[in-house]
């Protein structure tokens, strides 16, 4: 924890605790992210009974469109369609669960209400267990995946390979397990760095701008926005790379994934 005695500014890099419920602590990061999942579902929710129903607005058609060009993407990058849609629940799910924890993060007065002194308020995603929790989904995920299409010899011969064999292959092997280990764990940092600088720098700017911080704050506030959808798409695109390069290191069979086309007949 670091405190400025000039501006009275605090800053406690792990989530504090505000209560407890059977022993389990409740954090203010975790309390914000139960919050911006809930609102979340709420939304998602709402255009699902909408759509069944048959009743649209801009709304809804903006969400159908988000999902229509993200699925798109998923394709542009995994052309199998079979793989593709067992890709994209996860990849899109990431992207939003993603973006609605960032956002929270611009909460007015994220910083002013406290209890014991922590303030109540804290974006999940500048608490690193859960950009660490999720990287570890992904990665899970993404072996599974391989697993299925290389089958379990086949995904450990991406790792392992007969060093006397094939050195040159064992060295690659090695380096692709570091790879793995650094990926991740570069991705789930990166969110937390740049969701936790945020929120220290809207802090900041409503203590230095004080009566003028209404003005002030929300170009900061936009900002805070826009990186905040950078960075969730930036983890949905490597959700659907990593899986493509695990699932494609033995290369792409175009049979698998290329539309059948039929032959013109040729008339005599």
């Amino acid at each position: 924890m670091f405190h400025n005695f000039a501006t009275g500014i605090e800053v406690s890099v792990p989530a504090q605790k505000i209560f407890e419920i059977g022993g389990f602590p409740i954090t203010n990061s975790l309390l914000t992210g139960a919050l911006g999942v809930a609102v979340m579902f709420a939304v998602f929710g709402y255009v699902v009974y909408m759509v069944k129903r048959g009743r649209y607005n801009r709304f809804i058609g903006l969400v159908q469109w988000c999902f229509e060009s993200m699925f798109g993407q998923v394709l542009d990058v995994i052309p199998d369609k079979k793989m593709a849609r067992q890709v994209a629940p996860l990849a899109i799910t990431v992207f939003f669960v993603m973006l609605a924890s960032y956002w929270m993060s611009i909460l007015p007065g994220l910083d002013s209400v406290k209890v014991h002194g922590a303030p109540i308020l804290r974006s999940l995603a500048a608490d690193l267990n859960f950009p660490l929790a999720i990287a570890l989904i992904v990665f899970i995920m993404v072996q599974y995946l391989a697993i299925r299409t290389l089958g379990p010899i086949g995904n450990i011969k991406r790792y392992l390979k007969n060093p006397i064999k094939d050195p040159m292959g064992s060295f690659e092997g090695l380096l692709e397990i570091v790879g793995e280990v650094s990926r991740y764990s570069a991705l789930a940092v990166r969110m937390f760095g740049n969701c936790f600088a945020g929120e220290i720098l809207l802090v900041i700017i409503a203590i230095l701008t004080s009566y003028i911080s209404v003005v002030m704050l929300p170009a900061f506030l936009l900002f805070e926005m826009f990186i905040g959808f950078v960075q969730a798409y930036v983890f949905f695109i490597l959700t659907i790379m990593f899986t493509s390069l695990a699932v494609e290191v033995h290369g792409h069979d175009p049979a698998h994934s290329a539309p059948e086309t039929v032959q013109p007949v040729k008339q005599e």
